[in-house]
């Protein structure tokens, strides 16, 4: 044992440890099978653009030691999120929920006016599940109209959550869609985080600036050789599948995945954004993806003649493809109950991470999560 951890994984998680474990004198070896670190941040250059290979990334935080540590690793730009959503009518929306949407919408001018049509709505689905005999929502469908209404509902969420699930919403557990960010202002930021942005010059910058100094071995898988790798460190840092960890003795998690189509093209503007959601059951992708808008803003889009789009496109997760999203439905999460409580039972190894977890994490609360870990 020449190492104090082994980390399995080089993503955000992995990346975070190893470079804070090692500003304390810890000696570390991180291993990834992908053949980049960076897990799904990393980013892949083509015609001078970073290119979000796993999908769209946008770190934001109102937690100022994150923002500062991160900050500290790479400068981050101002890059703004503000989606547009192209619906079934064909007409562009903005998100989230603001008086910009509204307006398009149905016309309204105040937020008086607003929210007077969006009771409106709102009463009107109370009123029909009332005549159902039902006093709580019993599905995604339910919950959407009582907290919005019908319009925007079938507008703007139907569809994209149907396409992003591959579930009927009807199908779907209310509690996907337990409350839904609705702003009486003009305001088409997506986050209310204090801060918010992309690295200069990419994703990977921060990662290398994280691994700076730490043995990393890529292409290398954990499980064809675990008894070696164990024998590495004196603890583990383990951020891959935790089924996977112990050997599906359970059965295994369930995951949604995406498939990228991503295309160059010989034009410095396509969609005028970083990402358009498109909400009609009838397109098959969730949304596109133009790349350059994460770091080049105003005329200066122009300077690059071309430009690199990513179509998303939402599926079912099998063996071999990239695990995304976790399925966190009733039987699923009671699987995942039965390996965490293996998991506290591993004194020599410590779990983090999405899949590790079983949980979706935004960027920003992993690094929290790590530093709170050397506190």
């Amino acid at each position: 044992m020449n190492h104090d951890y082994l980390i399995v994984g080089a993503g955000l998680f992995g990346a975070t440890f190893a470079h804070l474990a090692r500003k304390r004198g810890k000696r570390c070896l991180v291993i990834d099978k992908r053949p980049h670190s960076g897990g799904n941040i990393y980013c892949e250059e083509i015609e001078g653009i970073n290119v979000h290979k796993y999908g769209a990334h946008i770190f934001h935080t109102s937690d100022r030691e994150v923002w500062d540590f991160v900050n500290s690793i790479v400068p981050f730009n101002r890059y703004t999120n503000s989606p547009v959503a192209q619906a079934p009518d064909g007409r562009l929306y903005n998100l989230p929920f603001n008086m910009n949407t509204f307006y398009q919408m149905w016309g309204v001018r105040t937020p008086a006016e607003a929210q007077k049509k969006l009771e409106e709505q709102r009463r009107d689905a109370v009123a029909v599940m009332e005549a159902e005999g039902v006093t709580e929502p019993r599905n995604l469908e339910e919950q959407a109209l009582t907290l919005i209404g019908r319009d925007i509902y079938e507008q703007l969420i139907k569809g994209y959550t149907e396409k992003q699930w591959g579930r009927p919403c009807t199908e779907l557990p209310a509690f996907i869609i337990r409350r839904l960010p609705v702003r009486m202002t003009f305001d088409n930021n997506y986050f209310n985080d204090s801060y918010q942005g992309i690295p200069i010059g990419g994703y990977n910058r921060l990662i290398d600036g994280l691994l700076d100094g730490i043995d990393v071995k890529l292409d290398t898988d954990f499980f064809a050789n675990r008894a070696h790798w164990e024998s590495m460190a004196d603890r583990i840092v383990f951020t891959g599948k935790i089924d996977e960890f112990y050997d599906y003795r359970f059965g295994k998690l369930e995951y949604r995945t995406v498939r990228f189509e991503t295309e160059t093209l010989d034009e410095a503007n396509r969609q005028g954004n970083a990402v358009v959601n498109y909400t009609s059951a009838d397109v098959p992708y969730t949304r596109i993806i133009e790349h350059k808008h994460f770091e080049t803003f105003g005329a200066a889009v122009y300077e690059n003649p071309k430009t690199v789009i990513s179509r998303e496109y939402s599926t079912e997760w099998r063996d071999g493809m990239e695990p995304f999203y976790p399925v966190n439905d009733a039987r699923n999460q009671a699987v995942y109950e039965q390996y965490r409580a293996l998991a506290t039972q591993e004194p020599n190894v410590i779990f983090g991470g999405r899949l590790a977890e079983y949980k979706y994490y935004d960027m920003a609360p992993i690094i929290a999560q790590v530093l709170n870990l050397f506190k």
